[in-house]
């Protein structure tokens, strides 16, 4: 079945539900200043499911992703292989092979996070604080650091500093050390949010580029990527999307 169908199909696929708004959670100014700039983030935090469009600018291929915004709930479509996570297992179809990645567990949910924060970042267990400026290629930066408490996602020691663009008030780039594979992993990279665009009242990048960083100073080009059809939506998507068909999948870690 052809992605834009099938992208069709689990729209319609919609469970309807309504519920009052929540009260926002309680974040620091300095991180409210930054999510204000983002747009109106009441609407992330009463929205109950997001899509949009995932093109590797790099191998030339696209993903189309599913999340229930609550449960977390996700699936990612894509030419060779489908990956669901339906709130235990990630599963991955035809086959483990179909991935040519290193986990399936750790990728099912990787641009999601990179693409929504700092909405992602208002989540419960997650710390923003603001720090002292951070010198990246340069320029200083206004700089805000992500902690997490133990037990909360698969990596809680992950280290996450948001640094500011000082006209717009909104993320520029993103420095991040990764602990999934190790823990003991002291490396950082650099990701840049660019052309960011609004959608449903808030505001996300375009185009996401991922850096070497050596220092205070991005090289190599690591990876590149664009987003499109992003939809925020008030309903959650069926339950039974995120399942793992019966045929041709198996779980994946």
């Amino acid at each position: 079945m052809k992605l834009k169908n099938l992208f069709l199909l689990l729209l319609l696929g919609l469970s309807f539900c309504t519920s009052p708004e929540k009260k926002l959670p309680e974040v620091n100014p300095d991180f409210k200043k930054v999510l204000d700039a983002h747009g109106d983030w009441s609407k992330w935090i009463n929205a109950k499911a997001l899509s949009f469009t995932l093109f590797h600018e790099t191998n030339l291929t696209q993903e189309n992703h599913f999340f229930n915004l609550e449960s977390r709930e996700g699936r990612v479509d894509s030419q060779n292989f489908q990956i669901g996570f339906d709130g235990e297992n990630v599963w991955i179809s035809p086959n483990r092979e179909s991935f040519g990645g290193r986990s399936v567990r750790f990728y099912h949910n990787l641009y999601f996070y990179f693409f929504s924060i700092p909405y992602i970042l208002t989540d419960p267990g997650v710390t923003v604080e603001k720090i002292e400026n951070r010198t990246l290629n340069g320029q200083s930066f206004e700089t805000l650091q992500a902690s997490f408490d133990a037990g909360t996602g698969d990596s809680p020691d992950d280290q996450y500093f948001l640094l500011i663009n000082p006209e717009t008030n909104r993320l520029e780039w993103l420095i991040y050390r990764v602990t999934f594979f190790n823990p003991e992993n002291k490396s950082f990279n650099a990701l840049k949010y660019e052309d960011y665009r609004d959608a449903g009242g808030l505001v996300f990048p375009r185009i996401l580029t991922g850096y070497t960083l050596e220092g205070d100073s991005t090289t190599n080009i690591r990876y590149q990527v664009s987003f499109g059809d992003v939809i925020l939506q008030d309903e959650e998507f069926d339950y039974e999307i995120f399942q793992m068909p019966n045929t041709n999948a198996v779980v994946a870690d």
